[in-house]
């Protein structure tokens, strides 16, 4: 086997893996570079139709990922919404989700005293859950007892929006907020958290 074949064969897999991928910009970063990779090896081979049909999955993915990443801070790209701990939706997301939520937050379980819900929305595509309560010595501080983001989401940390950008958290009075201990590969360093001990501390804006 040639070279040039190994090239071809690795840039096919590679396209193949990326749409095995649950995550958009992984998804859309694997399949531009595997379009890249084909369109060396086909023009090497001098198969024409096939560099024109991977440039333009390349153009594709290239406009792709510039819309994902461009609308990545954009406060109108998600909607953050309040629901009430015994909505049926909700249940019905916790229950689909279920595995992928105790993988990263081994320590959470449901239950509805005092607690304060919301969804966050990229138009009606669910795209992450954040349950809080009020700490009982402190009302102005949120308790966070569970952030999830569906995998789907996971690279692009819409959690700043639920935190920073919406003012659902400051309209309820809350002045801080603390994540729960034990989290598995938190991300709150990228949204200003600061590390207090095995949790992270956020102070929110007084209005």
């Amino acid at each position: 086997m040639s070279w040039l074949e190994i090239v071809g064969w690795a840039g096919s897999a590679l396209l193949v893996w990326s749409l095995l991928q649950r995550r958009l910009l992984r998804l859309r970063a694997f399949n531009l570079i595997g379009s890249v990779i084909l369109i060396g090896y086909n023009a090497g081979v001098r198969v024409w139709p096939m560099v024109g049909l991977n440039l333009t999955l390349a153009a594709i993915n290239v406009w792709q990922l510039y819309s994902l990443l461009r609308t990545r801070h954009d406060e109108h790209k998600y909607q953050v919404v309040q629901v009430g701990t015994d909505d049926n939706f909700l249940a019905h997301v916790l229950r689909v989700h279920w595995a992928d939520i105790a993988r990263f937050n081994p320590s959470f379980r449901f239950d509805d005293e005092h607690r304060l819900v919301f969804l966050t929305l990229d138009a009606d595509v669910v795209v992450g859950v954040l349950m809080l309560r009020p700490d009982p010595e402190d009302p102005r501080v949120a308790q966070v007892e569970l952030d999830y983001v569906t995998r789907r989401y996971r690279d692009l940390s819409p959690g700043e929006f639920v935190f920073r950008r919406s003012g659902q958290l400051t309209a309820h009075g809350f002045r801080r907020v603390l994540t729960p201990p034990g989290m598995v590969a938190p991300y709150y360093a990228r949204l200003g958290f600061r590390p207090v001990g095995d949790r992270y501390a956020l102070e929110l804006p007084s209005d």
